[in-house]
């Protein structure tokens, strides 16, 4: 990447060797198209010049309602080329939701493509992202040289919005500098040169964006699916020999539920897990499936960023289901709920790589402290030696009869079972203790196992009050628009469960 380059669109720098293979995109039926980063630059220009030539001002939103594709991405770099912010819509919102998103950005123009033209608000301007004709991308581009836009300060390149399960989504307000830093300090330590990495992710989760933008800053060849399916997801490790994997645990659970017997998989040497915590039994069983691969345990927020951990500044070995020691460049404190400095609560993290705010939502009360700290809203433990573990989302924490009850800690005690697959763990309402847990468990392929069976174990294996009281069996566990497990949509469904059993 140009090292001088102040916008984030600049990791894509095709001054050297154009003809190199950038992006393989897959689209929903497995058919390939190939892009070289000259290729890419250059639809990145043509999208940054027809913006421009219809005259969106600096700053102005350009939102995009689609499923992943290497033209989504040029239009990504194309708006913040033009000095244009970048609006990701996640189209499993919702038509209400997409249409406030849309609204709530300002967005001025709107790209989609035919599968998600039905959700696409009125009162937009809009164009599609495939074909050729009036109102489509390819009337919008104007080839040719750009003089890319260099912002100043903390100018915005994206708008990522939260998936809103529980209420409005927040438009989370990521800058060029902020991204930059982060860009930069992952090619220091992990630069994918040497890598293909598999990107199933959407773009309007940050997982696969910072992914996307880490190989081009590498100059790494990157294999993009549309969207993810278990099937799709092996056949593309397979048939393209992909070596860097990156997933949320939902996403290789499902994976593991496939038939692999017949299946290479051989080529893959790294697996980064991330957005949603990992267990003890999902970690082993990727080390059997993929016993060549080092696993990593990655942390990360859209507010806060990918970089917040690294490894131990000592060398000692990371354990299994930490997500590593503070990064040399980020302040990490954990506040207890007296609101005192401890080895366990809230994190709170300072680094160039924060988000600069939250979208037109003064009614939120500041995710900042008044030093600079972001406050992450997830409960980690910090042992003696500096890593740090995941307890869980202090959002998701329920109190049981005066006991803080933390679900993904039941639910690391469930999946430790040698049947189960999956587990998500809720709360009910009970009128002695206020809530009691509940489960929802997804058991492995071939593998049997009552209710009974779990709930004795638990008692076994957790304290009593922590015993989830009902456990109800699910072929899939449902998942919201991030691939993460949809736990409000179980928090409705046991709810309901519970009452007529009453």
């Amino acid at each position: 990447m140009n090292p001088s380059t102040r916008n984030l669109a600049g990791v894509l720098d095709a001054s050297v060797d154009r003809d190199q293979l950038a992006f393989i995109g897959l689209d929903s039926a497995m058919r390939a198209s190939r892009y070289s980063f000259g290729q890419l630059d250059e639809l990145a220009n043509a999208v940054a010049r027809g913006l421009l030539a219809r005259g969106y001002a600096r700053g102005e939103r350009i939102a995009i309602l689609a499923s992943n594709s290497v033209e989504y991405l040029a239009v990504v770099l194309g708006t913040m080329r033009a000095g244009l912010v970048s609006v990701p819509v996640n189209y499993k919102l919702p038509r209400a939701l997409i249409e406030y998103v849309v609204n709530d950005s300002g967005a001025r123009l709107l790209l989609c493509d035919q599968a998600r033209l039905a959700l696409a608000p009125d009162g937009v301007d809009r164009l599609m992202l495939e074909g050729e004709g009036p109102d489509r991308l390819s009337q919008l581009l104007d080839p040719g040289p750009l003089e890319m836009f260099q912002p100043q300060g903390e100018e915005p390149a994206m708008i990522l919005y939260t998936s809103g399960s529980t209420g409005k989504p927040k438009g989370v307000v990521l800058s060029h500098a902020a991204h930059l830093w982060v860009v930069r300090t992952r090619l220091q330590a992990t630069s994918l040169s040497n890598e293909r990495a598999l990107i199933a992710a959407p773009f309007y989760h940050m997982n696969a964006l910072a992914l996307a933008l880490l190989s081009l800053a590498s100059r790494a060849t990157t294999v993009l699916l549309a969207q993810f399916t278990a099937q799709a997801y092996l056949q593309a490790i397979e048939r393209y020999r992909c070596t860097w994997l990156t997933a949320v645990p939902p996403m290789i659970a499902m994976i593991l539920r496939e038939p692999l017997e017949s299946v290479d998989l051989s080529s893959v040497r790294v697996v980064r897990m991330g957005s949603a915590p990992v267990s003890a039994s999902l970690l082993e069983q990727i080390h059997r499936l993929l016993p060549n691969a080092r696993v990593i345990n990655a942390y990360g927020t859209t507010e806060g960023g990918p970089v917040v951990f690294a490894a131990h500044p000592a060398g000692l070995v990371t354990p299994p289901l930490a997500v590593g020691c503070a990064h040399p460049e980020v302040s990490l404190r954990l506040r207890d709920e007296q609101g005192k400095e401890s080895d366990q609560g809230v994190l709170e993290l300072k680094s160039p790589g924060l988000m600069s705010g939250y979208h037109h939502r003064p009614d939120l009360a500041s995710p900042f402290t008044a030093d600079g700290y972001y406050v992450t809203g997830d409960v980690f433990h910090r042992g003696a030696e500096g890593f740090y573990t995941f307890v869980g989302r202090r959002d998701d924490m329920f109190v049981s009869g005066g006991e803080n009850i933390y679900p993904g800690e039941i639910e690391k005690m469930l999946e430790g079972h040698p049947a189960v697959q999956q587990a998500c763990v809720v709360p009910v309402e009970d009128e002695i203790k206020g809530y009691k847990p509940v489960a929802f468990v997804v058991l492995r392929a071939q593998a049997l196992a009552s209710e009974e069976e779990l709930k004795a174990f638990s008692l076994e294996h957790a304290a009593a009050y922590q015993h989830p009281r009902r456990i109800w069996m699910l072929d899939a566990l449902p998942l919201a628009g991030t691939n993460k497990i949809d736990r409000h949509a179980l928090r409705m469904r046991a709810a309901q469960l519970w009452k007529n059993q009453l």
